[in-house]
Order: structure tokens, then C-alpha cells, then sequence
């Protein structure tokens, strides 16, 4: 038997090999096959009884692995769809679906049957919803077939219980469920609530942070039905799930949905394809949706479904104060101070770690940057060392200037560790915890943090943007924000909008139960309309003026875009490909596109490599992805220089 394997290479092409013992019950599991003096993994796609290739030249399949179950139909409409879509090898992307034990050629077998961790907490009944809350759970579960449903909330207005009281009633139906959460450090807080809910359900945790071996375990059971509900960040949303009911997100908006590297896919996006496929609902959920969702939700393609109170009757939104910067006592401190001692808990929120992002000479101008990256090296005290967040390289700080030799070297601007070290000084009663990336980098490190928070160990947080995201911490009353109006600058026309959804989430970590809450953002423009709209907690007018703005400079939602990135040691050789793939773009073009010149990546050195972009754009997605398609047979055959690369980035968040 001629068995079609697909690989794991980049390029859309079937391999043909020889098959013993190979049925039509074998297409989609995975094989171990020769691959020129080594071997690859790959996954039968078809079986055909002639090859055009000599038969003596096929090599066998070495072996199949029928302890994992095939992909079925659905499994590949939606791999097809995201390699089509996201213009990538389907090989490749059939590939990414299994998780990284299932890749690797050494093979992988389960030493034990999975066996459900049964959690010892006792069964919580299920919390009373109010009016609100009821009500769209009753108008999702109406629905039937496939839907979009948005559930718009205000800061605490109780979403995720909605989620998990019409993932129940789709759970009773003896339906899987897949909940996806943008971030790792969500999925604690998420475990506990469905451990205590469903004491009695098999489920199990997808994330990156679980072990090769583990997460390969939770996958098959998963694959084999036998884990009723996922709980995941984005790569689960490939997991095969034969009974899949119902999908809900949680947090649509958030950009770490989408995937920057291999295939670039937004697992929102194909979250509702693979709803649409199955003909099942999708609940996307966001106190700040995406303009997006947004507009969709105005034009009746999703169901809007609005929670304007916060869940707990004397919960309100927290009351918004705007504070001048570079105060040599900052007016927020006094509150900071006052919260405290009336025992309540603080978050102060600045999203830079490091002690400060600028080590400069005062004698010279100099300035540490990074050797391999375009960036300044970002100060972190505690190690003495310089750091680049973009590379990872790490260096000492240097006892004096290497260009004058002046001994007086100063740090400017201000990151995590620095305010820690100033809060410990206005505050030396404070019980600080910093959460960033240094101190989360850890495993179990949040978990571990989440549980002292909760506890009331410590009642002042010092944090970047990972610890403002659907966190819920009941004593927590106030919110300082500090260096907020970097993204008032940014050339990135979605700057406002992720400035907008960032503050909002982050003012909304205050005042979530029975205490007044309060919220201090230091500004040098209060009089701009972001700020008023905070203010007066008018989110959806402030929306609607962003659409308003898209519409006349044709931004999405209002076209669709594609970005070739193009990245080499050699500069000469980045140029040189982005100049060869201008003139084919320039030939294949037709009315109804835009192609702009290629330009430096905004980062334009990064780990050594010189890296290159060019954006092209449509007001028609069909039109686009015609282009994007033979755009990319034609970029196939232009020669590479050593070591020059080149990707598409399909709907891309930064350009």
C-alpha cells in the first residue's frame, strides 16, 4: 500500500512511502518515517494504491502510532482552514495540533492509563445568578446551533460565572467543553472555581507550563473524550475533542491569543471557525472587547449580551483620579498609605520590569545598549546587570563609561524593582509583593504569590500587566498607575485601544466586593478624551469613536491586512529579498489592494538579525488571501541568502 505522509517542513507537498500492514483506520495517526539520513515524524493524510514515483525508491514507514487515535474529519477541516488561512505548510500546521511528546522521533508511549486527579475539594452549590446574569445564560442556551455570543461586562459583573452556569447546563447534555484563558497565570484561580464546582468531572489544564509527559497525557484524554472540559490557553484550541458542545473565551480582547512564531494563528479567530464547523455556540467574553468583536456585535452578526452592575449588590466602579507626574511626593501616596492601615489591600501598577530602562553617562551621552538588538539594556540592580528583554543577553554593569571612562553613570526612568525599593522607603510597614516577569519566571511561582495575596500575607502589589488580567482579589480597594501615557504617543494605530482596554482592566482589579474603590493614573494630559471616558466610565462611546476613526483612515475592522517579515544577519541580504518581493507583489497586484513599500521593523535589529517588513492591505478578505496565496508560491522560489528568513503574518497585531 502507497501511504501519503504530510511532514513537518515548509513546504505544501504529500511524501509517498511504503506501508505494511497500513488500513484506512490508520489515516491521521501519526508515523515515524526516513527522512534523507535521519527520521521524521509526520501524519498519514491518504492511502492509494499507485505512486508516480518508482516503487523500489519508496522507503517504509518504520512505524505507526496506533496508541494515539487518528485525526477525523473535523480535526482536519479546521487544520486545513488555519494552513489555508494563515498561508502555512498544512504539514506543518497538522503537526502543531499534537502536543510536543507526540513530535519528537525518539517516540512516546503512556507508562500508565490516565487516571482523572480527583480534587478533595467539596462541592460547591452553584452561587445564585442576579437578574442580569440569568438572563443571558438563558438567551445562550436558547440558541441553538452555531452562534457568536459576546458578553460584554463591566469590571466585576460576574462573566465568568455566567460562562461556567451555560457550560454546565451544555456539560449536562454529556457535551466537552473548551474554556480558554489568554494567560497562564489565569488558570489558577479558574482550577480552583471548577474543582470546587465539579468535584465529580474529569477535566484537565492545557498550558505550556505542564510537563511534556503530563501534557501529553491530558492531550489523549482530551483527543479520547475521556476529560470532559479543557481549560487552556491558546494552543489548546487545535486539541481534538470529538464531543466539543460549547467554546467560551475569556477575555477575547487580549493580543496573547494570537501566536508570533511557527503558525500564526489568533486562537480567537479560529476558536469561532471551529465553531462555525461544528456548528456549535462560542461565548467571547471581555469587560473591554476587541473593536473587532465590537463591531460585529453592532452590525447583529453576534448576539451582544450587556452587564452593566457589577455582581455583588454593594460593589460599584471604582472612582477615578488623575494625578500630575514627577511629583517629588506623589499625591496618590497619602491613599496608598491610609488604604493600608485600614488594612485593605493596593496594587501599584507599572508596566516595565527592571529597575530602570536607561543607563547613561553624564560625562559623554552614553547610552548601554544591546549589542545583538536595537534597544537599550534595561538596569536590573538586585544582580547588578544589564539586561535586553528582547534577546535575553545579560552583561555586568560597567564600574565606569567604556567611551570616556567617567565613573558617574545614572539610570533613568523607572521599572518594577525600582519602585519596590521607593515604595519599602514612603512605606516600611508595607508587606510588598512584585510580580512581573523575574519573580513569576519560576513555576508554580504565581500560584504560590495568588495564595499569599488571597491570604492577606501581603497587602501591596507592585506589578506589570500580568497580574491585571481577570484577577479577582476581594480586599484589594485601590489602583495607582504610573508612567500611563507612553501609548498616547505610539505610532501603532491600535495603541489607544490597548491603552484603553489595559487601564480599564487594571482600574477594575479595585473595589471589586463590599469596599469603595479608587483608582490613581499619573498623566501629564487629563484633558484627553481616553482619560475622560475612564472617568466617566463611558467605554462604549469612547468605542464607538474609535470605529468612527478606523472607518476614515480604512484600518481594521475596516480592512484586512498581511505582513511579510523578512529577517538575516546580513542586512544587505534582508534588502535584497524585501526588493525582489516588492516586484512580485507589484506583479500579481490587482485594483482593491495596497501594497506599501517594504520598511525596518519597528525592533530593527533583534538577536543579531536585521529584520524588514512590508504591509499589505485590502477592504476584501477573499481578494487578500487570493493574493496571499500566489503572493507566497512566488516568494517560494526566490533563493534565500545563509541564514535569511521570511514569514506571513496573517491579521497581525503590531505593523
Amino acid at each position: 500500500m502507497i501511504v501519503e505522509v504530510i511532514l513537518d517542513l515548509p513546504m505544501n507537498r504529500r511524501f509517498d512511502y511504503i506501508g505494511v500492514d497500513v488500513t484506512p483506520a490508520d489515516c491521521g495517526r501519526c508515523v515515524r518515517v526516513p527522512w534523507g539520513k535521519g527520521e521524521k515524524i509526520g501524519v498519514i493524510r491518504a492511502l492509494k494504491a499507485v505512486s508516480e514515483y518508482p516503487v523500489e525508491k519508496l522507503k517504509p514507514i518504520l512505524e505507526i502510532w496506533r496508541h494515539v487515535p487518528p485525526l477525523i474529519v473535523q480535526d482536519w477541516k479546521l487544520i486545513e482552514f488555519a494552513s489555508r488561512y494563515y498561508q502555512y505548510p498544512l504539514g506543518q500546521t497538522a503537526l502543531s495540533v499534537f502536543p510536543p511528546a507526540l513530535r519528537r522521533t525518539k517516540g512516546w508511549h503512556p507508562k500508565r492509563v490516565w487516571k482523572w486527579n480527583r480534587h478533595k475539594e467539596e462541592k460547591v452549590s452553584s452561587p445564585c445568578l442576579n437578574a442580569e446574569q440569568q438572563g443571558i445564560v438563558d438567551a445562550i442556551l436558547a440558541k441553538t446551533g452555531f452562534a457568536v455570543h459576546l458578553v460584554y461586562g463591566i469590571t466585576g459583573s460576574g462573566k465568568t460565572e455566567v460562562y461556567l452556569s451555560a457550560m454546565e447546563a451544555v456539560l449536562a447534555r454529556g457535551k466537552q467543553v473548551l474554556l480558554l484563558v489568554p494567560e497562564i497565570n489565569l488558570t489558577p484561580q479558574l482550577e480552583a472555581r471548577i474543582a470546587r464546582r465539579w468535584p465529580e468531572l474529569p477535566w484537565v489544564s492545557l498550558n505550556s507550563s505542564v510537563s511534556e509527559t503530563e501534557r501529553a497525557q491530558r492531550w489523549l484524554a482530551a483527543q479520547r473524550g475521556e476529560a470532559r472540559l479543557v481549560l487552556g490557553t491558546r494552543l489548546s484550541v487545535l486539541t481534538p475533542l470529538p464531543e466539543l458542545g460549547m467554546i467560551v473565551v475569556d477575555e477575547e480582547h487580549d493580543t496573547s491569543f494570537k501566536q508570533q512564531e511557527g503558525l500564526r494563528y489568533s486562537a480567537r479567530d479560529l476558536a469561532i471557525v471551529r465553531a462555525h464547523q461544528g456548528d456549535l455556540p462560542i461565548v467571547l467574553g471581555s469587560a473591554t472587547p476587541s473593536l473587532e468583536s465590537w463591531m460585529n456585535a453592532q452590525t447583529g452578526r453576534y448576539h451582544l449580551h450587556v452587564l452593566r452592575h457589577r455582581a455583588l449588590d454593594r460593589a460599584r466602579l471604582p472612582q477615578l483620579h488623575l494625578a500630575p507626574t514627577k511629583q517629588s511626593e506623589p499625591l496618590w501616596l497619602k491613599p496608598l498609605a491610609a488604604t493600608l492601615a485600614r488594612g485593605e489591600q493596593a496594587l501599584v501598577f507599572i508596566n516595565r520590569r527592571g529597575y530602570a530602562p536607561v543607563l547613561i553617562c553624564t560625562g559623554c551621552g552614553w547610552q548601554a545598549f544591546c549589542r545583538h538588538c536595537s534597544v537599550r539594556m534595561v538596569v536590573h540592580r538586585h544582580e547588578r546587570s544589564l539586561r535586553c528583554h528582547h534577546c535575553g543577553v545579560r552583561e555586568s554593569v560597567p564600574e565606569s563609561c567604556p567611551s570616556c571612562g567617567n565613573v558617574y553613570l545614572e539610570t533613568r526612568g523607572d521599572g518594577t524593582q525600582k519602585l519596590e525599593g521607593q515604595l519599602r522607603e514612603w512605606l516600611p510597614e508595607a508587606r510588598i509583593q512584585r510580580l512581573d516577569a523575574d519573580t513569576l519566571s519560576r513555576q508554580g511561582a504565581w500560584r504560590t504569590a495568588f495564595e499569599k495575596i488571597v491570604q492577606r500575607k501581603v497587602n501591596l502589589l507592585v506589578g506589570t500587566q500580568l497580574v491585571v488580567k481577570g484577577h479577582d482579589f476581594p480586599q484589594l480597594s485601590l489602583v495607582v498607575v504610573l508612567n500611563a501615557d507612553q501609548a498616547l504617543f505610539s505610532s501603532d494605530f491600535r495603541a489607544t485601544e490597548r491603552m484603553m482596554a489595559q487601564l480599564t482592566q487594571v482600574a477594575g482589579r479595585a473595589g471589586r466586593a463590599d469596599i469603595p474603590g479608587h483608582v490613581w493614573i499619573e498623566t501629564d494630559y487629563p484633558e484627553h478624551p481616553l482619560y475622560q471616558a475612564l472617568r466617566a466610565h463611558e467605554i462604549e462611546e469612547f468605542w464607538q469613536q474609535e470605529l468612527t476613526l478606523r472607518q476614515k483612515t480604512g484600518w481594521p475592522p475596516y480592512s484586512y491586512l498581511a505582513l511579510l517579515r523578512c529577517e538575516s544577519s546580513v542586512q544587505s541580504a534582508a534588502d535584497e529579498f524585501m526588493t525582489k518581493a516588492m516586484g512580485l507583489a507589484q506583479d500579481l497586484a490587482q485594483p482593491g489592494l495596497v501594497i506599501y513599500d517594504p520598511v525596518p521593523a519597528l525592533l530593527q535589529r533583534k538577536a543579531g538579525q536585521h529584520r524588514r517588513q512590508m504591509l499589505v492591505q485590502s477592504g476584501e478578505r477573499g481578494r487578500l488571501q487570493a493574493f496571499l496565496q500566489a503572493w507566497r508560491e512566488s516568494l517560494g522560489s526566490v533563493k534565500l541568502g545563509r541564514h535569511t528568513r521570511w514569514n506571513l503574518d496573517v491579521d497581525p497585531l503590531e505593523c
